[in-house]
């Protein structure tokens, strides 16, 4: 009788640790683990941008990375100056900074971060008709200067949004001309 006993106190151990093991939640993503994918996700490609942005729009197998996914897109800066749809690259421009800046990571970064902001913004420049692509691309550059030199849009003047719109409505007025 003891050696049942034995027996059965052995499994009972046995299926509490098994237990246990399975309830327990899974190691903690480590530093180094969320800088690697951060650093994946804000890259200059487009390919970098594709991979942040699916992740932003099914959030949830990324959930154990505690990311900071706010935004307050553009700042005080038109989101989508002239109807150039820019808020994303906005958005994903916060997400770098943000979670730099949280792993103390943010001025060995910024430059690269910068970068791909001005590649997210001529990315979306060149989905436009190629007669108002030149007023994109002179508010993507604007934008960039102003988070390059600034470390925000809230740096755009009114000035230069006026500046691209009297270059699109130009842009517009000649090619409705040659038409």
């Amino acid at each position: 009788m003891p050696r049942r006993l034995a027996t059965l106190f052995a499994s009972g151990a046995l299926a509490l640790l098994a237990t246990l093991a399975i309830a327990s939640p899974a190691a903690a993503v480590t530093p180094a683990e969320k800088l690697s994918v951060l650093s994946s996700w804000t890259q200059t490609s487009a390919s970098s941008y594709n991979a942040w942005n699916s992740a932003r729009v099914n959030r949830a197998p990324w959930a154990e990375y505690n990311f900071n996914w706010s935004t307050d897109y553009c700042s005080s800066s038109p989101d989508n100056p002239l109807g150039f749809t820019f808020n994303l690259g906005c958005y994903r421009h916060d997400f770098g900074y943000r979670n730099y800046k949280a792993l103390g990571q943010f001025p060995a970064n910024k430059s690269r971060l910068d970068s791909a902001f001005y590649e997210d913004l001529k990315r979306v420049c060149t989905t436009y008709n190629a007669v108002v692509r030149p007023a994109c691309y002179s508010l993507a550059w604007t934008y960039y200067q102003a988070v390059s030199v600034f470390g925000s849009v809230a740096a755009v003047q009114q000035a230069d949004i006026d500046r691209a719109a009297r270059m699109k409505a130009k842009a517009e007025a000649a090619a409705a001309a040659r038409a």
